[in-house]
């Protein structure tokens, strides 16, 4: 059996960071058989991080952010080709094209989009960009070299603030227009939101919070916006930043557990059908992936962060070739890192399972400063603005489950003296989604009698 799993048909459907290293992962693991990746961009797998960083600031081209290959996955690429649905029973994957695939065991790395701005209309006026693909990169890069008079962000969450940074750093004027009550408030919780607010303001954003776009005002290109206070904003380039949305639409009749909080899997990478059943024979991996962590109470996690998608990957690509008694979990501690206005932000664990914070280190008044998250008495996030040798330390507190407050260690003042605070995390069912723990998304219904 084990030698039966090394060999065969393995497609994978996401030409993605995730994608190509489990490739690699394959072959590296001693899989022989036929390896094929489809992808719907005509692009090999890129580096999306510089996008919002060096390609916006023009220190590199959009079409340099190639990623770096590792072996030589020996694979089929079919590329600019869209998947359109799997036959869980046929094992086939469906292509646009009209072809179809078959496979011994699939793998689904199709990560997310940029949500778009909800009127088509709107969303269509030149000058209006969203910033996921190297294409977007490209054009709104050779937007802002033109000079505009003045940038709107829609979104402050770590893309709008990237934005917004390189922006500034352009010397152009900006605006950005953030719902909630600060910038990162969604990922960072309501105390480091306060410093983002800051650093905006003091590098020169034109900052306006608790405020939604109404609506997008040009004919034919983008002259400005309305805001829900009633105030209008004058601009010729217009960066939505919405967040993103996860690519599962192709899999809405497949059976599996895809919903619009991505694909439930195990803690192998082994996705569950819709009635919560696991599947032996597709797995999932990287940002589309929804799945239990241990160190967070076994929530279904849905993490969009570059270091998660390869350790996932190489997680599932093991777990495809290996049997049973010899596959792992997927425990990698989460990692996340972003630059902007000049400070380096970098976090470990989940910031947003937390309850209490406490300021271990530094002060928000010196921007430099190490954040402690806990949930229940237990550590379960850090967060480090320009202190990330401090991270390691963290790390292993996350990882050992130790007690939150922490104890003093790699603390520069005695942490009593620093009474824990509530986290001020905004609750996820009000934010985007729904109950965190849910298996599947699916309730029973009529399909059961077909089954």
């Amino acid at each position: 059996m084990a030698d039966d799993l090394k060999s065969g048909r393995i497609v994978v459907v996401g030409a993605s960071l995730a994608g190509l290293r489990a490739a690699e992962k394959l072959r590296e693991e001693g899989f022989t058989g036929s390896l094929t990746v489809v992808g719907d961009e005509p692009h090999v797998p890129y580096d999306r991080p510089p996008l919002s960083k060096q390609v916006l600031l023009g220190q590199a081209t959009a079409d340099t952010t190639e990623l770096p290959v590792r072996r030589n996955a020996d694979a089929e690429w079919r590329l600019g080709v869209r998947a359109t649905g799997v036959d869980l029973t046929a094992k086939r994957v469906l292509l646009a094209d009209g072809e179809s695939l078959p496979y011994d065991r699939l793998l689904i790395t199709t990560g997310t989009r940029a949500r778009p701005w909800p009127n088509p209309e709107e969303a269509g006026l030149a000058g209006v960009f969203t910033l996921r693909t190297r294409e977007d990169a490209a054009g709104l890069s050779e937007r802002l070299s033109a000079g505009p008079e003045r940038v709107l962000v829609i979104g402050a969450g770590f893309t709008g603030s990237e934005i917004a940074s390189a922006c500034r750093e352009r010397g152009l004027e900006v605006t950005v227009a953030e719902r909630g009550p600060a910038p990162l408030v969604g990922a960072l919780g309501g105390t480091l939101s306060k410093l983002a607010a800051v650093m905006h303001r003091n590098h020169g954003v034109d900052l306006r919070t608790g405020v939604t776009v109404t609506a997008l005002n040009g004919n034919g290109a983008f002259t400005g916006a309305q805001l829900s206070d009633g105030s209008r904003v004058e601009a010729d380039v217009c960066v939505v930043a919405l967040g993103a949305v996860r690519n599962v639409e192709w899999l809405a009749d497949s059976g599996l557990a895809a919903d619009p909080r991505g694909i439930a899997c195990d803690a192998g990478c082994r996705a569950f059908n819709m009635y919560g059943i696991v599947t032996d024979d597709v797995f999932v991996a990287g940002d589309v992936s929804r799945f239990p962590h241990p160190l967070f109470g076994y929530q279904m996690l849905s993490l969009e962060h570059w270091g998660n998608a390869v350790e996932q990957a190489e997680v599932a690509a093991h777990n495809m070739v290996n049997p049973g008694p010899l596959r792992r979990p997927h425990l990698a501690v989460p990692v996340f890192w972003s630059t902007q206005f000049g400070l380096n932000i970098k976090s470990v664990g989940v910031p947003t399972y937390s309850d209490h914070l406490v300021i271990a280190q530094g002060s928000l008044e010196a921007r430099r400063l190490a954040m402690v998250y806990g949930f229940k008495g237990r550590v379960t996030a850090a967060v480090t603005v320009d202190m990330a040798k401090s991270l390691d330390y963290y790390r292993h507190l996350i990882e050992t489950g130790a007690p939150f407050p922490p104890p003093p260690g790699a603390a520069d003042r005695p942490i009593a003296a620093d009474v824990p605070v509530p986290s001020d995390v905004p609750d996820p069912s009000v934010l985007s989604h729904g109950p965190t723990v849910a298996l599947t998304g699916h309730l029973p219904d009529r399909r059961l009698t077909v089954v």
